[in-house]
């Protein structure tokens, strides 16, 4: 999402590099083009105009300083009028009531129902919550049928009630259950349709006024760009939601809905999609889209997802192990799973500044550790405790074992003991320590 909007960024700001001091003339020029790549990425024309209008006015009040270039400084008011224009800052969903009531909306595709099973997920294993997926959608089996799975696969537990084509009373009898159930937490998916109709609304709005629900989300798919936004303000007209998720934003979506959508209907975005698995479910932050529109990474967000699967503990003996030279592959095992569950590999990257925009052409396969992970199989339990013990033979039975070459076990092996050495070289410092401290601590 958004490579082309960054590319186009980066060549407008360009058009600065170089020049002694911001002027009105080199600020006019950069902004046009600002503007087309805006509308490239399909924003609504008057937001684009309105923002370059302010960034023009806020980069010619600038003091330039001068340790600062002009592309420095026009990036800074570019970066903070993102940020702005997208909310500025993040909004939590709102959890309060016993039992919390969410109500999810959307047009038919738009990803509810894999929505409500990802805010099932993230709310059970982040906030430690009970929640009760709700079926709600009367008219279609299959959402029936696929809310039922996706409560199977992460635990949680679906209310469905297949004789009964009422909605209202569908909701009504959920948050019942979940009373005497102890479910502290119920969302409610509905049904969709595939364009705005009278019945449609009408219908949602009976569900709203029944539960009198603490948060109303908006579901809407990114890759409609403008007719995101338009369906949005529909919605928000007759419901008054309280927060939107735009959904599919790993897809190719030139960006438009996640830029346009905060000024149209001044609601916040709260979550967005980004993959298929039941944990691609990001808390939206816009100073932090912000960075990763211009390039910028995401770091923030990186250490969060590693202080989420590193134990403060198992970093603090994995330090000793380390400092005494007896890292091994079955710790080498241990990390790996760890990072494969921070996410897609490529996602991960991105988040890096500027290793996004190298391997914007590299496919990184999520099985990219499939081979590593053969080879270290294939070792026996000694082998794998003391990597000394691996000579000639042992190598050879090992590629034998996971269909790979000698080469590559022996290139294992020595970006293995490369690896070794600088980790201890780094706890010698103290780096590693405070290294690992830092990734296991919770907030």
């Amino acid at each position: 999402m958004f490579e082309n909007l960054n590319e186009r960024l980066e060549r407008s700001f360009k058009l600065l590099k170089g020049q002694g001091k911001i002027t009105e003339i080199n600020v006019a020029e950069t902004l046009k083009d600002v503007r087309r790549a805006l509308l490239d990425a399909d924003v609504n024309f008057k937001i684009a105009k309105s923002f370059t209008s302010t960034v023009k006015e806020k980069a010619l009040g600038q003091n330039v300083l001068t340790a600062l270039k002009p592309n420095q400084v026009m990036v800074k008011i570019v970066h903070d009028e993102l940020a702005k224009l997208m909310g500025g800052t993040h909004v939590d969903i709102n959890t309060q009531g016993k039992p919390a009531v969410i109500l999810i909306a959307g047009l038919q595709g738009s990803g509810k129902t894999t929505f409500s099973g990802k805010l099932a997920n993230l709310l059970k294993t982040k906030q430690a919550k009970n929640p009760l997926l709700v079926a709600g959608d009367v008219y279609r089996p299959a959402a029936i049928e696929q809310l039922k799975v996706l409560g199977e696969q992460i635990g949680v537990s679906v209310y469905a009630d297949l004789e009964d084509k009422n909605p209202v009373k569908i909701a009504k009898a959920a948050i019942k259950q979940a009373k005497a159930n102890n479910n502290d937490v119920v969302i409610v998916d509905t049904a969709g349709r595939l364009a705005i109709d009278e019945a449609m609304m009408k219908e949602i709005e009976a569900v709203k006024k029944a539960i009198d629900p603490g948060e109303t989300l908006f579901v809407v798919d990114s890759m409609t760009g403008q007719d995101a936004v338009n369906t949005a303000k529909e919605f928000n007209d007759r419901l008054n939601f309280d927060g939107v998720v735009l959904t599919k934003l790993d897809g190719d979506t030139r960006g438009g809905a996640a830029l346009s959508i905060r000024s149209i209907v001044n609601k916040p975005i709260k979550f967005v999609g980004t993959g298929e698995k039941m944990d691609a479910l990001d808390v939206f932050h816009p100073d932090r889209m912000a960075d990763r529109i211009l390039g910028m990474g995401d770091i923030v967000s990186l250490v969060e997802r590693a202080q989420e699967q590193f134990d403060a503990d198992e970093a603090r003996k994995l330090q000793k192990k380390i400092a005494k030279n007896q890292f091994n592959f079955n710790d080498f095992l241990s990390q790996i799973s760890q990072i494969k569950k921070m996410g897609n590999l490529k996602d991960l990257a991105s988040m890096i500044p500027g290793v996004g925009k190298a391997l914007k052409n590299i496919d990184i396969d999520d099985d990219a550790f499939k081979g590593v992970e053969a080879i270290i199989f294939s070792m026996t339990p000694a082998e794998r405790e003391e990597p000394k013990l691996i000579n000639g033979s042992r190598r050879k039975r090992i590629a034998d074992g996971s269909g790979s070459t000698i080469q590559d076990v022996n290139r294992l092996i020595k970006q293995f003991d490369e690896t070794r050495k600088l980790m201890k070289m780094m706890s010698k410092g103290g780096n590693m320590s405070r290294m690992m401290g830092n990734m296991g601590r919770k907030r």
